[in-house]
C-alpha cells in the first residue's frame, strides 16, 4: 500500500504540474518577456534637394500629427477593452472560487459513498437478492425524480442545492440502521439527491455566469470543475479507505439495530461534507432561476417545468449530437 501511495502521489503531482503549465495561470504568474527588436535606420541613397527636404519635413510633421491623433483616438478603445477584460476576469475568478468550494464538497460526499454501499449491505447480512432490490430502488428513484432539475429552475437553484445537502445527509443517516425499510428509504433519498447533484449545480453555474456577464468564461469553469472532480474522486477513495478501517463495525448494544464503525465510516465523513456544502451554499451563493418569458401584458414570468421539459425534448430530438450523447450515456 505504501508503494501504491507513493506512485499515486508522484503521478498526481505530475498531473497537477502539467495542467498548471498548460493553463493561463502560468502566464499570469510567470509572464514571458519578449525580446525587444531594434530596427536599424536605412540610408536613402537618393539625394534630396533643399526644397524637397523642407516639403518632406512638413509632410512628415503632418503625418506624425495625424498618427498621434489617430493613436490618441484609437488608444482609448484598447485601454477600455483591457480594463473590461480585467474586470471580467476578476468577476469570473470570484465566481469560480465560490462554485468550486460548494460543488467539490458535494462531489466529494458522493464519491465517498459509492464503493461501500454494497459492502455495507453485505456486512448487515442481506442476501444478493435484497441488495439488488435496494440498488434498483435507488437507480429507479434517480430516474423518476429527474424532473427536480426543472422544478429547481422555477423555485430557485441555490434552494435546491441546500435541499440536496439535506436529502443526502438523511440518506447517510439511514445507513446506520439494520432495517430493510429504513435502508430502502435511504436509497430513495439517495436517488433524488443524485438527480439534484447532476443537474442543479451546473444550472446554477450557467445562471451565475449570465448574471455576472462572463458567459465567455463558462467553458473554462466547466473544465476546472471536471478536473477538480477527478482529483476529488481519487482523494475520496483514500479518505474512505481510512475511514472504513478506523473503527470496528458493531452495534451500539447487543440487541440494537443501530450500528457504528467499519463501512459506516465513509458515510459519516460524507455527512460532514454535506453539512459543510449546505452551509457554504447558503453563505456564498446568490439565488438564481431559470429562463423567463414575457406574457401578453409584457410582464416576465418564469417558464413552467412542463414548458422546460417540452423545450428539452424538442432540442434533444432536433440535435443529433445531443441525442447521441444521451443514448451513449444511458448505455
Amino acid at each position: 500500500m505504501t508503494e501504491y501511495n507513493l506512485i499515486f502521489g508522484a503521478v498526481l503531482l505530475f498531473n497537477i504540474a502539467v495542467t498548471f503549465r498548460a493553463s493561463t495561470y502560468w502566464t499570469k504568474y510567470f509572464p514571458v518577456q519578449e525580446p525587444e527588436v531594434i530596427e536599424e535606420p536605412q540610408d536613402d541613397p537618393t539625394p534630396l534637394l533643399k526644397g524637397d527636404d523642407d516639403e518632406g519635413d512638413n509632410e512628415t510633421e503632418e503625418k506624425d500629427g495625424e498618427t498621434d491623433l489617430e493613436q490618441g483616438a484609437k488608444g482609448k478603445e484598447p485601454k477600455s477593452n483591457a480594463a473590461s477584460d480585467a474586470a471580467a476576469n476578476i468577476r469570473h475568478s470570484q465566481l469560480l472560487r465560490k462554485y468550486l468550494i460548494v460543488y467539490l464538497l458535494a462531489a466529494f460526499s458522493d464519491w465517498l459513498q459509492g464503493p461501500y454501499v454494497y459492502a455495507l449491505y453485505d456486512a448487515y447480512g442481506y442476501s444478493q437478492h435484497d441488495i439488488a432490490v435496494l440498488f434498483v430502488a435507488g437507480f429507479g428513484s434517480s430516474m423518476i425524480f429527474s424532473f427536480v432539475g426543472g422544478i429547481a429552475d422555477q423555485y430557485g437553484r441555490r434552494r435546491f442545492v441546500i435541499l440536496f445537502a439535506i436529502i443526502y445527509s438523511l440518506s447517510c443517516m439511514t445507513k446506520h440502521f439494520k432495517n430493510f425499510s429504513i435502508l430502502m428509504i435511504g436509497r430513495l433519498l439517495g436517488g433524488i439527491a443524485t438527480s439534484l447533484l447532476f443537474s442543479v449545480f451546473e444550472a446554477w453555474l450557467v445562471g451565475a455566469h449570465a448574471s455576472a456577464g462572463v458567459m465567455t468564461h463558462l467553458g473554462k469553469s466547466f473544465s476546472s470543475a471536471q478536473y477538480g472532480n477527478s482529483i476529488i474522486a481519487i482523494l475520496a477513495g483514500q479518505v474512505a479507505n481510512k475511514a472504513a478501517n478506523h473503527a470496528e463495525f458493531k452495534p451500539v448494544s447487543k440487541d440494537s439495530g443501530f450500528y457504528t464503525g467499519g463501512y459506516l465510516g465513509p458515510f459519516d465523513v460524507s455527512l460532514v461534507a454535506l453539512i459543510a456544502c449546505g452551509l457554504l451554499a447558503t453563505c456564498l451563493w446568490e439565488e438564481n432561476y431559470g429562463e423567463t418569458s414575457n406574457d401578453d401584458n409584457g410582464k416576465s414570468s418564469k417558464t413552467s417545468a412542463v414548458g422546460q421539459f417540452k423545450n428539452a425534448f424538442y432540442t434533444t430530438i432536433r440535435s443529433p449530437d445531443i441525442f447521441s450523447i444521451g443514448v451513449l450515456s444511458s448505455l
